[in-house]
């Protein structure tokens, strides 16, 4: 075998070397990016623990970091307006004047002279002094002395935040913030200016109880028992969106943190709503005028409808004020919360339902008189009846006779002779009337209806049949409604037989632009035949032309209506210990009654007393004074109005027409007619500040439209 040949090993000179190298430099690599990693890792943890879990020591952090806080930034209110575009309630700005009276305090100690200081100070108070006097001639709501004992006060004591005035008006606003000190600005006069939005009605108390009541828009509305009224309801609606923005503390005041968030506030949406303000102002004064001097009067109510539509044009409420006897004020929603048996008014519906299910052909058939006595019923003689007999010798009565009598004797024979043994029908009849059912109205609070149920028959049930039942229905008791619901009901026969669900609320808008439109709906399209309402109608029509509403036969169009009388009972009974009763006098219907455009109910009720209140007496004067008010003024009833006033012409920039002396004078213009926000901005951009007393529209004015005065001058009206 031959001798294997080894070869000699290749090795560079410094091969060993450079592998021990490699190896270093890599270890070295390792080493170096565990390092950097655990850098990273502290540093990254160190960052989320001081960003989210450490704290300061209070007593380091506290003097260092400025105070904050998050101040809700509130909307604007929305606006109610009326059918015609008018404002009913809206958000005035205002302004409240505080002072800072320690302003440059610190700076005059400061100084290194105490002489300087002190006349440094010293002539500050003299400004203040001037102010003092200033504020006085302006607001005349304190003397100059005690305004300036109060700035001098308040320096001393360190007072940064004192109230100078509050609710003063743009004008007044802009004149204060020109007297002596005040002019140097907050840091050197010490004046702020808080501005806020308060809630005016311009027509003052009319319809009220139907708007609401608010004072601003800070959301408290007051208790749902004392504000059942539009501005409650809707008021997710009207009061907007609220902003907010964080706020810290400098040495100018509390400030806007511009580092934090900021929402801005968004304002509240208007509601146009149904109510005609020119015919509310006309019912109110028409129900007022009837019963301010009863003094046995407690509440009453006045609501005129749209026929066709059910839009509520007008809607009065008025009650006796426990603080205020001789007064009667909208505080409580007679017409959709004052639940009562209704008296004669609901005897229509009876009358209605047998003619609607063929019980009746003719409103002249006659009946016997019994002399009063129903049969086969329980009821009391009645005396309506017997004075019949008496005057017409006559023992037969026609369906329309007794019911232009308002005789309960024939409404309750209807009742008892066509349905005694079928009340489910008769029942029926009544719930398609509209007269059984809720329904959702515009407003809170509504009371509901209530009729017996015929299949009710245990005495100890509430709402229970009794053999009288289906004759006191007949003729207006055992039942309960709202007058609004009564008035739900006549609507729908001067509609023929369409019942309208009645309304408030046209639409919601935002910045001129309708965004829900709400208007009229149907609660039942066909409550009955058109040809029975025609007839029921004949029968409302001889109640006005010869019955117990005759004072409406004069009217300046004609009337369809029905009268009523009940007494509400107190514990079970209706009359006290004394003989005393509480009556309810209704009137209910519409005109003009050949082609209805409006329905009309007016209610009074009395607290208890002997003296009687009768449905033709009052609400029958009151209705009367409305329609020949509508008959006057609507223009599709006359051939037109003659041209009585002038709008003025609105200037959108101040027009000063001459210079005397260094005064500007302007022309003072015509102001009469106007409501309050067209007064105020056609004064203010005519350069002249408006004092207004009253509510409604501009009546007179002080000085005189065309004057020359002094820009700046004061402009006082009288609103009604």
């Amino acid at each position: 075998m031959a001798e294997e040949r080894r070869l000699p090993q290749q090795t560079t000179p410094d091969g060993g070397k450079r592998k021990k190298r490699d190896g270093i430099g890599f270890a070295l690599y390792i080493f170096y990016l565990i390092l950097l990693a655990a850098t990273v890792g502290i540093v990254f943890t160190k960052i989320v623990y001081y960003q989210v879990f450490w704290e300061p020591e209070q007593k380091i952090a506290q003097p260092l970091t400025p105070k904050k806080d998050i101040q809700k930034l509130e909307p604007v209110r929305g606006n109610i307006l009326d059918c015609k575009g008018r404002l009913l309630a809206m958000s005035f700005p205002v302004y409240d004047i505080r002072m800072d009276c320690t302003v440059r305090k610190a700076e005059f100690a400061r100084m290194a002279e105490k002489d300087s200081a002190a006349a440094a100070e010293n002539r500050w108070l003299a400004k203040a002094r001037s102010l003092a006097d200033a504020l006085a001639g302006e607001l005349g709501e304190k003397s100059g002395d005690e305004y300036y004992t109060s700035i001098r006060n308040a320096r001393a004591n360190g007072n940064k935040y004192l109230l100078i005035t509050k609710q003063v008006d743009l004008g007044t606003m802009q004149k204060i913030k020109q007297m002596p000190l005040f002019w140097e600005g907050p840091n050197r006069g010490g004046i702020i200016i808080e501005q806020r939005n308060i809630r005016k009605y311009p027509y003052g108390s009319l319809a009220r109880r139907t708007l609401g009541f608010v004072r601003d828009n800070s959301g408290d509305l007051g208790s749902e028992d004392s504000n059942k009224g539009l501005e409650r309801r809707f008021d997710s609606v009207l009061h907007g969106i609220d902003g907010k923005e964080v706020r810290r503390v400098s040495d100018g005041g509390r400030i806007r943190d511009y580092d934090s968030t900021y929402t801005k506030p968004q304002d509240g949406k208007d509601l146009r709503i149904t109510i005609d303000i020119d015919l509310q102002d006309i019912a109110d004064k028409a129900l007022r005028e009837q019963i301010q001097d009863e003094e046995d009067l407690d509440e009453a109510c006045l609501v005129l409808m749209d026929v066709k539509s059910g839009a509520i044009r007008a809607m009065v409420n008025l009650k006796r004020d426990q603080n205020n006897p001789a007064h009667f004020a909208e505080i409580y929603n007679t017409a959709i919360q004052r639940r009562c048996e209704p008296g004669s008014v609901f005897k229509t519906a009876t009358l209605l339902a047998a003619v609607d299910d063929g019980y009746i052909k003719c409103l002249d058939e006659t009946i016997p008189t019994n002399h009063g006595v129903v049969k086969n019923a329980k009821m009391r003689q009645d005396v309506h009846i017997l004075d019949w007999e008496r005057e017409y010798k006559t023992k037969e009565i026609s369906y329309l006779d007794g019911f232009k009598i308002s005789s309960n004797y024939v409404l309750s024979t209807i009742a008892v002779q066509n349905y005694a043994d079928k009340p489910q029908q008769f029942v029926s009849k009544l719930y398609s009337f509209g007269l059984g059912d809720s329904f959702n109205f515009d407003l809170d609070g509504m009371a509901p209806p209530f009729i017996p149920d015929p299949n009710k028959r245990n005495r100890n049930e509430p709402g229970h049949w009794s053999n009288t039942t289906l004759g006191a229905i007949g003729f207006g008791y055992s039942t309960m409604e709202t007058p609004l619901q009564i008035l739900t009901f006549y609507n729908g026969i001067a509609n023929k037989g369409r019942l309208m669900k009645p309304y408030l609320v046209e639409d919601i808008e935002y910045r001129g632009d309708v965004e829900i439109r709400y208007g009229r709906s149907v609660l039942n399209s066909s409550m009955c035949k058109r040809s029975s309402a025609d007839t029921v109608n004949r029968a409302l029509m001889a109640v006005t032309e010869e019955g117990t509403a005759k004072v409406l036969k004069n009217a300046k169009c004609k009337v369809a209506g029905k009268t009523g009388t009940s007494f509400a009972a107190v514990d079970g009974s209706y009359s006290n210990a004394e003989g005393r009763k509480i009556y309810q006098g209704t009137f209910v219907g519409y005109f003009p009654a050949e082609s209805p455009k409006y329905s009309i109910v007016c209610q009074v009720v009395s607290k208890p007393t002997k003296h009687q209140y009768q449905g033709g007496g009052i609400p029958a004067r009151a209705v009367k004074t409305v329609v020949n008010y509508v008959a006057d003024t609507d223009p599709g009833w006359r051939q037109g109005l003659e041209k009585t006033s002038q709008v003025p012409l609105m200037k959108t920039e101040h027009e000063i027409s001459e210079v005397d002396g260094d005064n500007l004078l302007t022309t003072v213009p015509d102001l009469r007619g106007m409501g309050l926000k067209d007064l105020l901005y056609v004064a203010e951009n005519s350069g002249l500040h408006c004092e207004y007393s009253g509510s409604g529209h501009v009546r007179s004015q002080s000085p005189a439209a065309g004057t020359k005065i002094k820009a700046g001058s004061t402009v006082k009206v009288i609103m009604k």
